[in-house]
């Protein structure tokens, strides 16, 4: 598949220049093929019987296990979830951390992260990153550990600057637990599990799923208490209900996914080119240098395809006026700044209209 073919998949493409999967990544037409089949199909044989049933959760099988190939990892340690959010509130809630814990994040974590942290009992440390070089980010985090430190909770790709964090070698050198959201990462760039212990996905970002679909990788499912138990955790239960939980991460399960949304998930999985982390990677350089002739662009160059810029006006102004002018990018509350993501499906094309919308 070469690139213009991989763009010919996404209807949207041919009027928009679409640069925020960052938020919501574009639907192929053959993501929206398979979801409205898998809906034709739920129509006329009815969603119920244990034919119908059984083919579900068959359905929800091969989606685990695209999902645990992507990652790099088995099927058993990949729990569905609705979203990266989801994947947080499994973690957290099951470490039943309390007012002697602590946590240590970064200054630039999305609020699916930082509102599980908030509740989650412990204290929250904030190591200072954001404006610092992305090679001072291992020093600035480990500084903050302390001897009540119980985990560390962080993004891969930081959602605003684009910045990437080590943490491969933050599990390396501080031995603790960590939590990365992979929000801004899996599909996105390569990445590695090594030993990390939890990591969230998000599937209707990068990998250009339908909304409202996450997993969560966990490192040692027995090892994490079930706080949020769905009907996907019990293998067995009582009359009261205690329950024998079903083995691996799937007892982490959020819930019912509906069928068509995973049809959907699916055919996005399998459309994904090969090639796709090298010409991200190749269109994100272009968005950086094109944008950055005449704008401030935020932070150093990264291996990340998101590519954050301070406009000349006010963003959520330069914002509309660019979606009049057929470009999607994302304004970055609370920041002035604006962010292009760029994907395997972006083109030169789609760098032009920015720059020339600007």
């Amino acid at each position: 598949m070469t690139p213009a073919e991989a763009r010919a998949q996404f209807p949207v493409l041919e009027r928009f220049a679409y640069l925020n999967a960052g938020s919501l990544g574009p639907l192929s037409r053959g993501t929206l093929d398979a979801m409205a089949e898998r809906s034709r199909f739920d129509q006329e044989h009815g969603r119920a019987g244990r034919a119908w049933f059984d083919d579900v959760l068959a359905l929800r099988g091969r989606v685990r296990a695209q999902i645990a190939e992507l990652i790099g990892t088995s099927a058993d340690h990949v729990a569905l979830t609705g979203s990266t959010t989801d994947g947080c509130n499994i973690v957290l809630s099951g470490l039943a951390l309390g007012p002697s814990d602590e946590v240590v994040t970064t200054d630039a974590e999305h609020p699916g992260l930082l509102l599980p942290l908030h509740v989650s009992g412990a204290e929250v440390r904030v190591a200072e990153v954001a404006a610092r070089p992305t090679a001072a980010a291992l020093e600035t985090i480990l500084s903050c550990i302390t001897s009540r430190t119980r985990l560390l909770a962080l993004s891969h790709v930081l959602w605003t600057t684009g910045q990437c964090m080590p943490v491969q070698e933050l599990k390396r050198e501080s031995g603790l637990p960590v939590l990365i959201d992979g929000a801004q990462s899996v599909g996105a760039v390569p990445m590695e599990l090594g030993e990390l212990d939890y990591y969230t996905v998000s599937c209707q970002k990068w990998l250009c799923g339908p909304d409202s679909l996450g997993a969560l990788y966990v490192r040692e499912p027995e090892e994490l208490r079930i706080a949020l138990p769905s009907y996907f955790a019990q293998k067995s239960i009582r009359p009261d209900g205690a329950f024998e939980p079903v083995e691996g991460a799937a007892r982490f399960d959020a819930g019912w996914v509906a069928p068509p949304a995973l049809a959907g998930l699916e055919a996005a999985l399998v459309g994904a080119p090969e090639w796709r982390f090298e010409r991200a990677e190749e269109m994100a350089e272009l968005c950086r240098n094109a944008v950055g002739e005449n704008l401030e662009v935020i932070g150093e160059r990264t291996e990340s395809t998101l590519v954050s810029f301070v406009p000349k006006d006010e963003a959520p102004a330069v914002s509309a006026r660019l979606y009049e002018a057929g470009v999607i990018v994302r304004d970055l509350p609370g920041t002035g700044w604006l962010r292009a993501s760029c994907g395997w499906w972006t083109n030169e094309d789609d760098i032009a209209r920015l720059v020339g919308g600007l």
